[in-house]
């Protein structure tokens, strides 16, 4: 039998082959799929190509839908249970069917209204699409993608003595240790950093933000704005908490008083006692 060309739990391009009352079917030959008529975009026309999502309905049959999933396969998404069975649970996939989590593949059990960072696969068995919270075995460090200073995609997977393991670009595990951490975060969060460094057996350590010189450029600019919107004074300083300067600035002490001291060395800001003035040109 010839492998199908339509991906399942992906989206896929088809196009218009047919059209009926109760909908359109896409695609060619024995490969179609069924677009349900309450889907079907205005003006949509036989022979046009459509953008679907493509996965099984709650008669095992396959569908398309214009709907946005809250995830597919290969991705590592958080999601909130709606039920449970003794088979397993479902999960709200932003889709009118919910994903099904089989018990065997729940780490300690889910309940119901519960959110929990699972990945969405294609079960073997079935060819249907659905999804398990045992993310290591598809996480690996042995041929890494990324290199030093390099921005990445972070996926916070769980907390740890030191900080928190993330998810490096959906495919590398690292460590964000708790003195780079400088914004509540908590797992399932999505941020943008970059790779710290690059350690014996290929572990990684990341941080949050993009890396050195580029980072305390962007930084600059913001203080400078933050200055002129504020009549060229900030009530921020070296003797400011970490806590009052994140809280205000989104970003570190040690990149506040590297971005200050670049801007005094610069002749562009004056410190006073109680804050940060703008030296105007």
């Amino acid at each position: 039998m010839a492998e199908s060309n339509i991906r399942v739990g992906d989206y896929n391009t088809l196009k218009v082959a047919r059209s009926f009352d109760f909908g359109m079917y896409l695609g060619e030959g024995k490969d179609v799929v069924l677009l349900p008529k309450r889907f079907i975009p205005e003006g949509l026309q036989v022979g046009d190509d459509v953008k679907v999502f493509v996965y099984h309905d709650s008669e095992d049959r396959l569908i398309a839908t214009t709907q946005t999933p809250l995830g597919i396969v290969g991705e590592i998404v958080k999601l909130r249970v709606v039920s449970v069975t003794t088979q397993g649970a479902f999960m709200d996939w932003g889709l009118m069917k919910d994903l099904f989590v089989p018990k065997s593949q729940q780490r300690m059990g889910m309940r119901v209204g519960g959110e929990y960072l699972v990945l969405i696969y294609i079960d073997e068995q079935t060819g249907r699409a659905a999804a398990t919270e045992k993310i290591d075995k598809f996480l690996s460090n042995d041929v890494l993608t990324v290199k030093e200073l390099q921005q990445v995609d972070l996926l916070v997977y769980r907390r740890t003595d030191i900080g928190y393991v993330v998810i490096i670009n959906n495919q590398h595990t690292g460590v964000l240790h708790r003195n780079d951490i400088y914004q509540q975060i908590t797992e399932g969060d999505r941020i943008k950093g970059y790779i710290k460094n690059i350690l014996e057996d290929n572990k990684i350590d990341v941080a949050i933000g993009k890396p050195g010189y580029q980072r305390v450029e962007d930084e600059t600019a913001k203080v400078l704005r933050l200055l002129q919107e504020n009549n060229g004074y900030l009530p921020y300083n070296d003797k400011s908490s970490p806590e009052d300067i994140y809280e205000f600035f989104g970003m570190s002490k040690k990149t506040f008083k590297m971005t200050t001291g670049g801007l005094f060395k610069n002749r562009k800001i004056e410190f006073t006692q109680t804050g940060i003035k703008q030296i105007e040109d």
